[in-house]
């Protein structure tokens, strides 16, 4: 099955019924509101004519989905090769690697003042064409690693809910701030108030679930390996933004985007494909991951807004 005989250790053991708990189904339920609550939202700052257009002058889009599925799936496999994962380990942050971009990057372009547009049709291609470029970067990438088939591994029914779970919240959005604009900053506002709320109960909740088992994937080359990635990928999503000469606010939505996986793919992955002996605690580096890509997005979103406002003083003074 490996290619060379590295495991996780095998004194690793999942907490007692762990993913059919009731905290587990309430930990899902939440995460789905707070998911059509946000989606809903951002909906509500949309407009066709504008989604339209980027799909008739597709350069900031096409930019993206190079940095998506170009850059990311690079990343993960020389940082494995540089801090000389194991198999296990190397086949897990590749599978982060080679996911589509998550939610988190809308919320993330907001804040940063970025091309609400652009973010959403972003995502939402970057996760259809994860049906087809999932398989082939797991393929190539995985091969030396895992002599297994990955590529039958996809969650494809997975894809398709994520799918659904953008497009369906955003559309009424859309509709809602054409026909009912009044109502729009309302729906902002209690989504907002929703998200916040959501957000507390989430982070209770997984600390619930998980507990102490998270540590075992604190090691440092995993610390090293979850921090770089999201950061590089923030990083060279905007200098290659840049190269091609997008916009300012395309050039921090792309940044975004890039930087942000679509982890709840990546756990999905991990899961039908490893039993818990051989996978071992690297089943919590997607959570791992998620923290680091939270914690460094929120930093650069700190630094943008404080850049903001020493650059609004200068030009009144």
């Amino acid at each position: 099955m490996w290619a060379h005989n590295e495991s996780a250790p095998l004194n690793f053991t999942l907490p007692p019924n762990f993913g059919k708990r009731p905290t587990d189904l309430v930990l899902s339920v939440i995460l789905v509101l707070m998911l059509l609550t946000v989606m809903l939202s951002l909906g509500c700052t949309m407009e066709f004519s504008k989604i339209k257009a980027h799909f008739w002058k597709p350069k900031g889009l096409a930019i993206a989905l190079v940095a998506q599925y170009g850059i990311m799936p690079l990343t993960a496999f020389a940082l494995g090769k540089v801090f000389r994962l194991t198999n296990v380990e190397a086949l897990a942050i590749l599978v982060c690697g080679c996911s589509p971009g998550g939610n988190l990057s809308n919320i993330f372009s907001l804040a940063m003042k970025g091309d609400m547009n652009l973010s959403i049709v972003m995502t939402t291609c970057s996760t259809f064409f994860a049906l087809g470029m999932m398989p082939l970067l797991l393929y190539v990438y995985s091969r030396g690693i895992y002599e297994g088939d990955l590529k039958d591994k996809v969650p494809y029914g997975g894809i398709m809910i994520s799918l659904i779970l953008v497009l369906i919240p955003c559309t009424i959005g859309i509709v809602l701030k054409s026909k009912r604009p009044q109502y729009v900053p309302y729906l902002i506002k209690g989504g907002t108030i929703t998200v916040v709320l959501c957000s507390v109960a989430i982070t209770v909740l997984s600390a619930i679930n998980v507990g102490k088992s998270i540590m075992f994937v604190m090691t440092p080359h995993l610390l090293a390996t979850s921090s770089l990635m999201p950061f590089i990928g923030f990083l060279l999503g905007y200098i290659l933004s840049f190269l091609f000469r997008l916009n300012g606010r395309c050039r921090r939505t792309v940044s975004m985007e890039t930087g942000c996986q679509n982890v709840q793919l990546c756990s999905t992955i991990l899961n039908v494909t490893f039993p818990p002996e051989v996978i071992g605690p690297l089943f919590f580096f997607p959570l791992l991951y998620m923290i680091f890509q939270l914690v460094e997005g929120l930093l650069i979103i700190a630094i943008f807004r404080c850049y903001e406002k020493i650059k609004l003083q200068k030009g009144e003074y």
